[in-house]
């Protein structure tokens, strides 16, 4: 019998996804388990294995099309099957467009006629021909409708004018995804940011030490898992920065989950440190590494970009000195780090070259107040400038 493949749902909180692309066309063997087309969701990008094998006999949802979990994109027969490609998938707004519209009346005689005969100058004809222009795709202006040379330079300029306008790409899917999350998280939280510069110094003398033997270990000792392991930390002191919003009331997270903002080609994914509470930096460092590098190739499972409760993003990787990170919702604050590098500060009245970096909290001021941000903000610089050495 025939069977049914289903938009799965990759995570509680999924209600929909949508169809990057097909791996398999109509009429193709499958192999069970074998990846047969892949999908984006708000959370994660996927490759979708087929759940028997046997024959591609149809596809009901093409790529680039958002359906609910559950619902039938493809069916499969048995592997002799005979496959007949259905009629191509109408969406919703085709359909609506379908039944508004009245029939296209029959072409008249006029515009079944051949194409007009252009009669054109010998300067006109080589400025034409020069040009790559069509001279019946040029409006004439000349007595009886001829095509002048001045038509024919004004046809070029305006065709240049608009390839020097550029060109209209759609959205990805993750890319409107992102957009939309972003949107929602302005209108949410009333968003507010405070700045603290930080010495990194202490904390690269550690690095230096100790870099050698975590790379020994399989884990890259960066300073942002310094950063990790001091925000939570920080946290226990500030526990209002690790809740969440429901109605009237505050929720208090017993454990963190700490997500990480990953860049990618095109956009962001925040996968998620769970139990980061209990982690060390060692544990850090190898989380890190590993989960940028799953979401880079589009390996994360769903869970692993679920139940953060605190972001951290390293815009600083790139350059970047300030950042005013958006929230990442229903989560209160967020923390950017900008980039380390050596900078020129005084010292017991004199002026010193310190590693130094700046840590901008975005916080949702319908909970958190300035003060407890700054608390927080302090107890991370304090963490970081003064890290305990026994914990590396």
């Amino acid at each position: 019998m025939p069977t049914n493949v289903l938009m799965p749902q990759l995570g509680e909180s999924i209600a929909e996804g949508t169809i990057i692309r097909w791996n398999k066309s109509v009429g193709d063997a499958v192999d069970r388990d074998e990846p047969l087309f892949e999908i984006s969701t708000d959370k994660v990008d996927a490759e979708i294995p087929s759940p028997v094998a046997g024959t591609l006999v149809a596809i009901r949802v093409p790529a680039g099309e958002t359906v609910p979990v559950d619902s039938i994109v493809a069916v499969i027969g048995a592997a002799d099957a005979e496959a007949v490609s259905p009629p191509p998938p109408v969406s919703v707004s085709e359909e609506v467009a379908v039944a508004s519209t009245a029939p296209a009346p029959a072409p008249s005689a006029a515009s079944r006629a051949e194409p007009r005969t252009v009669r054109l100058s010998p300067v006109v004809r080589r400025l034409a021909s020069e040009h790559g222009v069509d001279p019946a795709a040029v409006r004439g202006t000349g007595a009886g409708g001829r095509v002048t040379k001045e038509d024919v330079l004004r046809f070029v300029e305006s065709r240049s004018a608009a390839a020097a306008a550029g060109r209209a790409e759609p959205l990805t899917t993750m890319r409107r995804k992102i957009a939309e999350h972003m949107v929602m998280s302005r209108r949410t939280s009333a968003h507010v940011h405070t700045v603290f510069e930080v010495d990194f110094s202490h904390v690269a003398q550690l690095r230096d030490a100790r870099k050698a033997e975590y790379a020994a270990a399989g884990a890259k000792l960066t300073y942002l898992s310094f950063v990790a392991k001091a925000v939570v930390d920080a946290i226990p002191e500030v526990p209002v920065v690790n809740a969440t919003l429901d109605g009237d009331s505050v929720v208090y997270k017993d454990d963190v989950g700490l997500g990480i903002a990953v860049a990618l080609d095109d956009g962001l994914i925040v996968p998620v440190v769970k139990h980061a509470r209990d982690t060390s930096v060692l544990e850090f460092s190898r989380a890190i590494t590993d989960l940028a590098e799953r979401a880079r190739t589009r390996r994360l499972a769903p869970a692993e970009v679920e139940g953060g409760t605190f972001t951290i993003t390293n815009h600083g990787g790139f350059g970047s000195l300030l950042g005013m990170p958006i929230i990442n919702q229903p989560q209160l604050a967020i923390l950017g780090v900008g980039a380390v590098e050596p900078r020129p500060v005084v010292v017991d009245g004199a002026v010193v070259v310190r590693l130094r970096a700046y840590l901008t909290l975005g916080f949702d001021h319908r909970v958190i107040d300035g003060a407890t941000a700054d608390r927080f903000m302090a107890t991370v610089r304090r963490n970081i400038e003064q890290f305990d050495a026994t914990q590396v």
